[in-house]
């Protein structure tokens, strides 16, 4: 990901919404840079194509209240852990033991 493009996408207020439909799972990120929807059921490997255009396998569980993804893609892993804290959604992105936050406010 370039530059500017990284800048924009760190700068925008994404929407996160999070719906459950039987034992379908839907998350679905709303802003002004981009769009996003991954759709899944808990513990099952599906295909996804992420913001900055990666094409990783993922797998989402819940773990303790979190839902944690991990995705993987070229022999790299990434963890995302999604978890309420005090009412507010609590996103932490893991990469090689680097960590980053985002916390999103209901709206």
């Amino acid at each position: 990901v370039g530059f500017a493009t990284r800048k924009v996408a760190g700068m925008a207020k994404p929407n996160l919404i999070i719906t459950v439909n039987g034992d379908m799972i839907t998350i679905r990120s709303e802003s002004t840079f981009k769009n996003t929807e991954i759709a899944f059921k808990l513990g099952q490997e599906f295909d996804e194509v992420t913001a900055d255009d990666r094409k990783v396998k993922s797998t989402i569980t819940l773990d303790g209240g979190a839902l944690v993804q991990v995705q993987k893609w070229d022999g790299k892993t990434t963890t995302i852990n999604r978890k309420i804290v005090d009412d507010k959604l609590v996103v932490e992105c893991i990469m090689k033991g680097v960590t980053a936050t985002r916390i999103y406010e209901r709206a």
